[in-house]
């Protein structure tokens, strides 16, 4: 009798057991390189139809993505009669990648009126708004020197929509009235572009070090040698013992720059010289 109860239970659990959801797989996370402007916008770098890099503002208070015309025009972008254009490839420094994201195109007063005195302290050329924002859960950490972008499988945000108006005069005379005092006051912004130096691994922090993780193929951190779990000590004799002293020592080193890090691998001391790639 009790090894038919055993039975009849065991039969009885069976159907909630093989009704059991498979487990969802773990969402893709991207780390996504910002800077703060002089303004203390939050800037991310964008290549929209591989055209680029773009100096793109963060806006959660945006409906949508807006470019500058002359971006659009970059772009090879086709507008529709209310402004609107279609990005068959948008990606974010950092390994954000989209497909088909709708811009709106137009010169904002705000974009126009920064670049024009300066006051960013580099060139802007547009924002990214909601329709592309929504898409991820991102993780703002002020401390660091990236953005967790983590996918939001499934949800595909609605279009943008009744952003066809237009403001009245007076703030759309704006822009071209900060030109003509930059102008007057003798503002000259200096907006020199300098590619950012590209190492090609990725470091995590750990046990108070930082630690290569992974080592691009084909990187110029791949052509000098590194391997993952070397432990990064110093860049260029500074001392590094966390990611944001790492991204602190490599902030002003562009394309062509040779650095001397030295690493530990194995318990002992090694000396590793790279010559930084382009980034984007």
């Amino acid at each position: 009798m009790r090894r038919l109860a055993a039975l009849a239970l065991c039969l009885g659990l069976a159907p909630f057991l093989a009704a059991r959801p498979p487990e969802k797989p773990a969402a893709k996370t991207h780390d996504v390189p910002y800077r703060l402007t002089d303004t203390k916008h939050i800037l991310v770098r964008a290549k929209m139809n591989g055209k680029g890099p773009f100096n793109l503002i963060l806006d959660t208070g945006a409906p949508a993505v807006f470019v500058t015309k002359a971006v659009a025009k970059k772009a090879g972008v086709e507008l529709d009669d209310k402004g609107w254009g279609t990005f068959g490839a948008f990606e974010l420094e950092g390994g954000v990648k989209l497909d088909k994201v709708k811009t709106r195109v137009e010169d904002l007063v705000q974009i126009e009126g920064m670049n024009s005195m300066g006051l960013a302290g580099v060139e802007l050329h547009g924002v990214v708004g909601y329709n592309v924002l929504a898409k991820f859960r991102i993780a703002y950490d002020f401390t660091a020197d990236k953005l967790a972008f983590e996918e939001l499988p499934g949800f595909d945000p609605p279009a943008p929509m009744k952003i066809d108006a237009k403001g009245g005069d007076d703030i759309q005379s704006m822009g071209p009235m900060l030109k003509m005092l930059a102008a007057l006051t003798g503002l000259r912004p200096n907006f020199e572009v300098v590619p950012r130096g590209f190492v090609g691994v990725e470091a995590e922090e750990a046990n108070g070090a930082v630690v290569v993780r992974k080592v691009l193929a084909g990187s110029p951190a791949a052509k000098a040698g590194f391997e993952a779990g070397d432990v990064i000590e110093s860049v260029k004799a500074a001392e590094v013992t966390t990611n944001k002293a790492l991204a602190a020592a490599l902030a002003k080193a562009g394309t062509g720059t040779r650095l001397t890090f030295t690493v530990k691998r194995g318990g002992k001391a090694k000396e590793l010289t790279v010559e930084l790639g382009r980034g984007l």
